[in-house]
């Protein structure tokens, strides 16, 4: 008996996804975990493991590397040993028809330039310096080890590659652009502001950068994402999620916290699972990995899923307010702004310099009403004062 192989649906809103190429070939004995292909999806790639156990078949009519493949498109068979299968006349599996055949080509090409072993051959900060500049990175000539494009090879090219009056947008970009509209469409959005007392959160960081023996400092996100997964606690629907007819509650291990990363191709949220309860140590430790999992272009699906609440950052680019977009299919998002040193009247009348901050909270006003997220506010805002 064939079992069929099938594009699997890697995220919630996934409807389509990049085939980047099979790792087993035609003609190979596949054994039930044995990786037999690498797929696309909304925001990363994953090496998709086989299900059965037989000798795989892959029709020529199947896609090729570059291709857009639908979720549920047959790709090819696993079959039995000895058992009389023709690939030839399984249907081609759904594709794309938005991508020509001179793109896909290229596409090809491409993947062919930029593979080796982490599959691109360019650092993440030639990435981002490429995309300011209008440049396309992967016809750039590298200078580092193994032909690796590095930042002062993109900046050095502006002398010989024309400036491009467009940069090319990325499936990834796609992702994030259709994301964001749905956020607003689907949503209620409202954003409240509220400025905290810090100084305790300043203290506590410097403590622990005294006392740590092997560099895990958390960041002021790590600190905040403690605080903020047991804040929600206390304050579940925050958390939840509009189904219609219903609103879901995560369990008491289900607060999972994303955390947004400015990665060179555009914005990723990794999410911390269990956050309330596990130690800061931990989530500290779990954050640094699934970064730099996310900078270099190595953070799985399964590492985006799952989230109920998000917290987002810009405070080390000076921002200090700012209204930030609600993750689907999550109710809230909180913006961290910068941490600056301010001189604050004190409840006795005296003026004493202090660190204050800015907390942006946008959350989804079909799920709960402004009373209630002003109250997580003012819970978190007591909280992040008092922190040891």
């Amino acid at each position: 008996m064939a079992h069929e192989i099938r594009v699997p649906r890697l995220g919630w809103s996934m409807e389509e996804g990049l085939f980047v190429g099979w790792r087993k070939h035609d003609g190979d004995h596949v054994r039930r975990g044995d990786i037999l292909f690498e797929l696309e999806g909304e925001k990363a790639s994953q090496e998709i493991e086989a299900l059965d156990e037989g000798v795989l078949r892959i029709p020529p009519n199947g896609p090729q590397p570059g291709a857009t493949v639908a979720v549920g498109a047959l790709l090819g068979h696993l079959v039995a040993e000895g058992e009389t299968f023709d690939p030839a006349t399984t249907a081609p599996p759904p594709t794309s028809a938005t991508q020509p055949i001179e793109a896909l080509t290229q596409s090809m090409i491409s993947r062919d330039l930029v593979t080796k072993k982490d599959r691109v051959i360019a650092t993440p900060r030639a990435r981002r310096a490429a995309t300011e500049l209008g440049l396309d990175w992967r016809v750039i000539q590298g200078t580092g080890q193994g032909g690796r494009v590095r930042e002062r090879d993109v900046r050095g090219a502006t002398s010989i590659i024309p400036f491009r009056r467009s940069v090319p947008i990325s499936r990834l970009r796609s992702t994030i652009a259709e994301r964001m509209r749905r956020s607003t469409q689907e949503t209620a959005p409202v954003t409240l502001t509220t400025r905290a007392d810090a100084t305790a959160l300043v203290e506590c960081r410097e403590r622990r950068k005294q006392d740590s023996s092997d560099d895990l400092v958390p960041s002021y996100t790590d600190l905040v994402v403690k605080l903020t997964a047991e804040t929600l606690r206390t304050h579940p629907l925050l958390a939840g999620r509009w189904c219609g007819d219903r609103i879901e509650l995560p369990a008491e291990d289900g607060f999972h916290i994303g955390i947004a990363v400015d990665a060179p191709d555009g914005l990723l949220v990794p999410v911390l699972r269990d956050a309330a309860s596990r130690s800061l140590a931990e989530l500290t430790a779990e954050s640094r990995r699934l970064i730099d999992a996310a900078r270099h272009g190595r953070l799985q699906a399964s590492e985006m899923q799952d989230g109920v609440f998000t917290v987002t950052n810009l405070g080390a680019f000076g921002i200090d307010a700012f209204t930030p977009i609600i993750n689907l299919p999550e109710t809230a998002v909180l913006g961290l702004g910068a941490i600056r040193l301010e001189p604050i009247v004190l409840d006795d009348g005296r003026i004493a310099p202090r660190h204050c901050m800015t907390l942006s909270l946008t959350f989804d006003h079909r799920v709960l009403d402004g009373a209630l997220a002003a109250r997580f506010l003012q819970d978190l805002v007591r909280r992040l004062a008092g922190v040891e």
